[in-house]
């Protein structure tokens, strides 16, 4: 299985996610979410709140959208502890 095969993500996603040195499926389940966003929204402008959207639903197989509509709160607590949070 390669990244763009995951829930939500295609050949962008791959490009986007080798820009912080995540190549294969299990590099991208061996790294906490939060720290992949952090380092995305480092390296890759225009990384937003859909991101850490679509890396939580790739990880558990659901779309992004859902991901938003019913973890949209304790997402944003935890951005916020991680001084990531939009203001």
């Amino acid at each position: 299985m390669r990244l763009r095969d995951l829930k939500g993500f295609g050949p962008k996603s791959e490009d986007i996610l080798a820009e912080v040195g995540i190549h294969s499926v299990d590099e991208f389940m061996d790294i906490d979410p939060y720290v992949l966003y952090a380092k995305l929204k480092e390296k890759v402008k225009g990384t937003g709140l859909n991101s850490i959207y679509a890396i939580i639903g790739a990880r558990e197989d659901v779309h992004w959208q859902e991901v938003s509509r019913t973890r949209k709160e304790e997402i944003l607590i935890r951005l916020d502890d991680m001084g990531l949070a939009p203001k």
